[in-house]
């Protein structure tokens, strides 16, 4: 792909009797060339719009996304993505932004992507993730960019994974994607990360009874946050009470040692040794090929994942089925008809096979 400007006209091309800008501005479309080459300049407005583009419903939306990720996919940079999650009032975000300054002072590029699907009902921080991170989201080298509010987990997670890889083409060397630490959105974004971090409060005592243990699972890192002033003593108690639970389960297939650490994300202190213990995470799972096994492994499971998605998708969007599928989930409910057998129904509709060949 040429590296010339998003918004230059083809070579050759007679010149348009209406000014280019206006015409983005009402139609609100660009070519699928001309999304990627802004992407690939790492212009920020037009790696925004053509999210936008994947975040959209629309048919004609996803395929021109679709085709967009497809002409950047070449061109995307080596990167190290991080998954942080924690639970509600764990100072996610405050912490978020100063690992992000350091990052930032460590010569990376960040961009700051986040799943919360339950926005909508728990009022959580999405729409003031941005606002929160003031001094980040000013800095040219970092790109925030929160989840659609009130989607559903899966749909935002497969966004998510497209996004990941335009901003990969961007050139942003780290990728954080915040989740809360709630429901399923852990397994979901370890599905789509190299390292996993979990950020939690300090306790008197209880903490790992509001911490499901598949959370703690899945760490390659936990912190505990704001261990100043008088939760200080509480955060040191609480990283033993950890360390002595991470040896409790197997060992990682990755071959790393999960670490405890604390810190205040507020008073900034804490904070480089948690980016220490990251890159030597990186080290350790490049080094052993395990990073990239695992990443392959990823893209697997995402396009299976995106296949499902789309079979559902032609079910809904085709007439017939989406006519008999109502009452099929009927009979299923009312036991008058097995799920397999009204699943065959449905594939027959479509032009599928016999489910159990």
């Amino acid at each position: 792909m040429s590296r010339k400007k998003a918004n230059e006209p083809p070579a050759g091309d007679p010149a348009s009797p209406i000014n280019p800008d206006l015409q983005r501005r009402r139609t609100g479309r660009l070519s699928p060339e001309a999304y990627a080459e802004g992407v690939l300049a790492g212009d920020r407005v037009l790696l925004s719009k053509a999210i936008t583009l994947i975040e959209s419903t629309l048919a004609a939306d996803q395929a021109l996304a679709g085709r967009v990720v497809d002409l950047c996919l070449p061109h995307r940079v080596p990167s190290r993505r991080i998954g942080i999650s924690g639970a509600p009032g764990a100072g996610k975000s405050t912490f978020i932004e100063a690992l992000g300054k350091v990052i930032l002072s460590d010569g990376g590029n960040l961009a700051v992507l986040t799943i919360d699907p339950s926005s909508r009902i728990t009022g959580g921080s999405i729409l003031g993730d941005k606002t929160r991170m003031e001094t980040l989201s000013l800095d040219e080298r970092a790109f925030i960019r929160p989840s659609p509010a009130g989607d559903t987990l899966g749909g935002v997670a497969r966004k998510t994974r497209e996004t990941i890889l335009l901003c990969e083409a961007a050139g942003y060397s780290d990728i954080i994607v915040e989740t809360v630490g709630v429901g399923q959105s852990e397994t979901t974004v370890q599905s789509m990360v190299d390292c996993f971090l979990l950020l939690l409060l300090p306790g008197a005592g209880d903490e790992l009874q509001g911490i499901k243990r598949g959370i703690v699972e899945v760490a390659d890192l936990v912190a505990v946050n704001k261990a100043d002033g008088d939760g200080l003593t509480f955060a040191r108690k609480a990283q033993a009470a950890y360390r002595n639970a991470l040896h409790l389960f197997p060992p990682k297939t990755s071959g790393w040692t999960p670490e405890v650490l604390t810190c205040s994300a507020l008073n900034n202190t804490g904070i480089g040794a948690i980016w220490q213990v990251i890159t030597t995470f990186f080290d350790t799972v490049q080094t052993s090929g395990f990073m990239a096994e695992n990443r392959r492994e990823q893209t697997r499971f995402w396009f299976h994942d995106a296949l499902d998605a789309g079979l559902r998708n032609l079910v809904k969007i085709h007439p017939k089925a989406r006519e008999r599928l109502p009452a099929l989930e009927k009979e299923v409910l009312e036991g008058t008809r097995s799920p397999l057998g009204a699943a065959e129904e449905i594939l027959g509709i479509l032009g599928g096979g016999d489910l159990r060949i």
